[in-house]
């Protein structure tokens, strides 16, 4: 008498999970269709983002001003140290993986379970550029199940040094400043192809929380990353002897105060909209995109010089993109800062 009832059940839970399976493809179907074409950056670069309209809408809503600042610079015009202070500090696998780092994942987990909270997260720098390109911030499985789908996407339809130049050219480094070159100008009145070792490396530190970073004195979480991140390079012997000591010297000068003896490592806050207005250095968005031939103010054009043309680094090789091959240097210890 159990038999046939134990084989309806069986067969509506086999049923159940058919449906849930259909589903599940059906809507994950439906999302990758709506997401947009990575095609259109593949050869321009983009005029806004979804994270700069996000920022807009919240100055808005808070009756504050925002100018943002949105510069394009060709990767292969960016110093050699400042793309690898980024991957190392942001991704260490990221020429390896195809869109996600699952061992970092693993660890972040374990961690954040250990903590009882989110203390750690593992977004690589592909997942963070389909947040900054066309998706924004906002914390939901909706928005996460997005990022996922867009990072497959944007890893099958361009190379690693384009999503790596679409990175550096749209994350945030300030308030209003987003791109390298706005954040080089904003921290340190310089343009992006001219910075220092030193310079590089705090830029990198500061990805976390870009708009809670000052300099002179700096964070303890920022001058802890930064020490770290120039030390490590220099451990793995990506940055040579000499001008390690050099870049140590000046990096403690804008850090503002030798580290305290002791003194706990510091979390990088949550990056969060500040009250109060919002610093204003550039003029209003353009709807124009520019070409990508020449350095170019997609949203704006802060104060200063224009971009020096570089003298090319003995070390680039040039590839027919036009985008450095950088040269194999020992893997980077991931540091888990993603978001």
């Amino acid at each position: 008498m159990t038999a046939p009832r134990t084989t309806g059940w069986r067969r509506w839970l086999v049923r159940g999970a058919l449906i849930a399976l259909l589903l599940t493809v059906g809507a994950l179907a439906l999302l990758w269709f709506t997401l947009p074409d990575p095609a259109r950056w593949a050869t321009r670069p983009p005029g806004t983002t979804a994270l700069i309209e996000q920022r807009r809408a919240e100055a808005r809503a808070a009756g504050r001003r925002f100018q943002p600042v949105l510069q394009w610079v060709p990767l292969e015009r960016l110093p050699r140290r400042l793309v690898e202070a980024v991957v190392a500090a942001e991704d260490a696998t990221f020429f390896q993986h195809r869109g996600f780092d699952w061992e970092a994942l693993q660890v972040a987990l374990r961690q954040n379970l250990q903590a009882g909270r989110y203390a750690r997260g593992a977004s690589t720098i592909s997942q963070q550029l389909a947040k900054n390109l066309a998706l924004g911030t906002e914390k939901s499985l909706l928005r996460k199940a997005r990022e996922a789908l867009l990072t497959v996407r944007l890893e099958r339809r361009l190379d690693k040094r384009r999503l790596l130049a679409l990175y550096l050219n749209v994350a945030e480094w300030g308030d209003g400043a987003f791109g390298i070159e706005a954040g080089a100008r904003r921290h340190f009145s310089a343009s992006a192809t001219s910075l220092s070792t030193a310079q590089a490396v705090l830029l990198a530190a500061m990805l976390p929380a870009p708009r809670r970073a000052r300099l002179s004195p700096a964070p303890g979480w920022l001058a802890a990353r930064a020490r770290g991140l120039l030390q490590r390079l220099g451990d793995e012997r990506v940055i040579p002897a000499d001008e390690l000591a050099g870049a140590h010297l000046e990096l403690e000068g804008y850090l503002g105060a030798p580290p305290a003896p002791g003194a706990p490592a510091e979390e990088p806050p949550a990056d969060e909209p500040e009250e109060g207005p919002a610093t204003e250095t550039a003029t209003e968005t353009e709807t124009e995109t520019p070409t990508e031939t020449e350095t170019e103010t997609g949203t704006g054009t802060e104060t200063g010089t224009g971009t020096p043309t570089p003298t090319p680094t003995p070390t680039e090789t040039e590839t027919g993109t036009g985008t450095p091959t950088p040269t194999p240097t020992p893997t980077p210890t991931p540091t888990g800062t993603g978001r």
